[in-house]
C-alpha cells in the first residue's frame, strides 16, 4: 500500500474520530463547565493517558512495529505472530504491577500531580476517585496498542484508527446510561473510559481473527525472557521509555502548574488542546504511523532511494495538510470554540480564555505534525537512543518557558511554552537526520514548502478580512447562524487554498486520483 494511501485510510478515520471527540467534549462541557469538578475529571482523564506513550503507543509500538514488520518478511506469519504473543505477555505483566500500585497510593500521586486543588474543598477526594476509576484505562489501552501494531505491520490501517472512536461514543452514551445513577456527572463519564478500554480490545480481536492471528496467552515468562529477540525489543524499549517518561514528565508538569493559575484553567487548556489534536491526530499521528512499517521495509530491503523518496512525501503531506489547518486555528480560533464548547456550564468567558490557548498551540501545530514525520526515520533504523536525547532538550525547554511565561500570561503563557518547545524539538530532528545523512530537506521540497506556506498565508488574510468586513453577522445569531456562518467560511477557504494550489502546481489533481485507485505502492 502507497503511502498516500495508508495516509488518507488512516487520516480518514481519524478525522472521524476527532469529529466524534469534539460530539463528546461537547458534552462534557454541558454537564462538566470548567470548574472545581470539570478539573478533578480532566486529570483523571489525562492520568492513563500520561502513562500512554509510555506502555502503548510511545515506546512499545516505536520498538514493536519495525522489528514484526521485519520478522514478517524474513521469517514469515507464524514465528513473527508467536513473537508478538511473547512481547504481548511481557508488556501486560509489567502494566499491569503499575496499575495495581497507582491504585493504591492514588491519593498521593493527585496530590502531586495537582497540587492547586488543596484550595477547593473536596477537590482532591473527588479526583482521588475519578482517577481509581479511569486508571486500568491504561492496561486496557496498551493491549488494544499492541492489537494496532500487528495490523499496521500487515498494512491494515482502518480498524485501529476507528477504535478511538469507540470511546467517544462510549463517553456519549455514559451521558445517559451512567450518569443519572451516580454521585456525580464526573464519575459516570469516567466509568464510560474503562468500559470502553474493553470494547476496544474486543473490537481489533475480531479484525485480528479475520487476517488469521490469534495471540494466544503464553505464560513462561522466565523463557520469554531468555528469547534473544525479546532482548533486542526490551533494549530498544528501554530508551524510548526513557524518552516517553520525559514527554510524560513534561506533561505531568504542565498540569502541575497550570493548576496553581486557579479554578478553569486546566479544563481552558483541556479543550484548547483538544482542538489541536483535530489535525495533529488526523495528520501527524497517520503519517507517523503510516510511515513507520513502510520505511522498515524499504530499509530491510537495502531500497535506500525509496526510503528518502516517501519521507520526502510524508514531509510535504504533513506540510500540506498542517499549515493551513494551524492558520485556521488563529484565525477563526474564537469563533469555533463558540460553536462547539459554549453549552450549559461552559461560559462564554470560558471560551475567551480557551480561544486564547487555541491560538497559542496552533502557532506550533506544524512543527508537531513535521516533528512526528520525521521521527519513524530513527525508529525504522533501530535507533530509539536519539529521540530520547531530544525528548530531554524539549523538556527542559518547554520546563524553562513554562516558568516564565505563566507568571504574565497565565494558561497561555503556558500553551506557548509548548510551542516554543515544538520549534526545538522540530529543528532538533531536521539536523539529526542530516547530519547522519539519513535524509535531509531536497531544494525542491524546499520550494514545496515555500509555496505551501505562501497560500495558507493568503487564504488566512482573506479570511481575517471577511471577518473584519462582518463580524457581527459571524458571532451573533445563535448557534445555527454561527455554524452556517464557519460553514460559509469553511467553504470559501477551501475553495482559495484549492485554487492557489492548483494555479502555483502545489496539488497534481491526477496524482492525487491515482494514487487513491492504486491497491499496491
Amino acid at each position: 500500500m502507497s503511502l498516500f494511501k495508508s495516509v488518507a485510510t488512516f487520516g480518514g478515520l481519524t478525522l472521524v474520530s476527532r469529529i466524534t471527540g469534539f460530539l463528546r467534549d461537547m458534552v462534557l462541557a454541558n454537564f462538566l463547565g470548567a470548574g472545581a469538578m470539570a478539573d478533578a475529571f480532566v486529570v483523571a482523564f489525562k492520568l492513563p493517558n500520561l502513562f500512554r506513550s509510555l506502555f502503548a503507543e510511545g515506546a512499545f509500538t516505536s520498538a514493536f512495529v519495525p522489528l514484526f514488520s521485519q520478522k514478517l518478511v524474513a521469517d514469515g506469519k507464524k514465528k513473527s505472530i508467536f513473537f508478538a504473543a511473547q512481547a504481548i505477555a511481557v508488556l501486560t505483566l509489567i502494566v499491569g504491577l503499575v496499575v495495581i500500585l497507582f491504585e493504591l497510593l492514588m491519593p498521593y500521586i493527585v496530590t502531586v500531580l495537582a497540587p492547586g486543588f488543596h484550595s477547593d474543598a473536596g477537590k482532591i477526594e473527588l479526583a482521588t476517585q475519578l482517577c481509581r476509576i479511569t486508571f486500568p484505562f491504561l492496561l486496557l489501552i496498551a493491549i488494544v496498542s499492541f492489537q494496532g501494531g500487528i495490523l499496521n505491520s500487515f498494512e491494515k490501517f482502518a480498524a485501529p484508527a476507528a477504535a478511538p472512536i469507540i470511546l467517544n461514543l462510549t463517553i456519549i452514551l455514559s451521558a445517559f446510561v451512567f450518569v443519572p445513577f451516580l454521585p456525580t456527572a464526573a464519575h459516570g463519564f469516567a466509568l464510560g473510559i474503562t468500559l470502553a478500554g474493553i470494547l476496544e480490545i474486543l473490537w481489533l480481536a475480531y479484525f485480528l481473527r479475520r487476517i488469521d492471528v490469534r495471540i494466544h496467552p503464553y505464560l513462561h515468562i522466565a523463557k520469554i525472557m531468555r528469547n534473544p529477540e525479546i532482548k533486542t525489543l526490551f533494549k530498544r524499549i528501554a530508551p524510548g521509555v526513557v524518552g516517553a517518561g520525559i514527554y510524560q514528565i513534561n506533561m505531568a508538569v504542565d498540569t502541575i502548574l497550570v493548576s496553581l493559575v486557579g479554578t478553569g484553567a486546566i479544563s481552558w487548556l483541556y479543550y484548547a488542546n483538544r482542538l489541536q489534536q483535530l489535525p495533529l491526530g488526523v495528520v501527524g499521528a497517520a503519517i507517523s504511523v503510516a510511515l513507520l512499517p513502510i520505511l522498515s521495509k524499504a530499509l530491510k530491503a537495502g531500497d535506500i532511494k525509496q526510503a528518502h523518496q516517501t519521507q520526502d512525501k510524508a514531509v510535504e503531506y504533513g506540510l500540506l495538510l498542517s499549515f493551513p489547518a494551524a492558520v485556521l486555528l488563529i484565525v477563526l480560533a474564537e469563533p469555533i470554540v463558540q460553536l462547539l464548547f459554549r453549552h450549559g456550564k461552559f461560559l462564554n468567558a470560558d471560551a475567551i480564555q480557551t480561544a486564547h490557548a487555541v491560538i497559542a498551540y496552533a502557532v506550533g501545530l506544524p512543527c508537531y505534525v513535521l516533528a512526528k514525520a520525521l521521527m519513524p526515520n530513527f525508529f525504522a533504523r533501530g535507533d530509539t537512543v536519539t529521540p530520547v536525547k531530544y525528548s530531554a532538550v524539549v523538556f527542559v525547554t518547554n520546563f524553562i518557558f513554562n516558568i516564565l511565561l505563566m507568571q504574565w500570561f497565565g494558561h497561555v503563557g503556558i500553551a506557548t511554552a509548548t510551542t516554543i518547545a515544538a520549534f526545538v524539538s522540530l529543528g532538533q530532528y531536521i539536523h539529526g537526520l542530516k547530519k547522519r545523512n539519513y535524509w535531509q530537506f531536497s531544494s525542491a521540497l524546499l520550494w514545496q514548502s515555500a509555496k505551501i506556506v505562501f497560500i495558507s498565508v493568503l487564504m488566512g488574510i482573506a479570511i481575517w478580512l471577511w471577518l473584519h468586513l462582518a463580524p457581527a453577522f459571524l458571532l451573533e445569531g445563535g448557534k445555527i447562524a454561527l455554524l452556517l456562518n464557519l460553514g460559509g467560511i469553511g467553504v470559501f477557504a477551501l475553495a482559495i487554498f484549492l485554487g492557489l494550489a492548483k494555479i502555483c502546481g502545489v496539488i497534481n489533481f491526477n496524482e492525487i486520483k491515482q494514487l487513491l485507485r492504486r491497491k499496491h505502492g
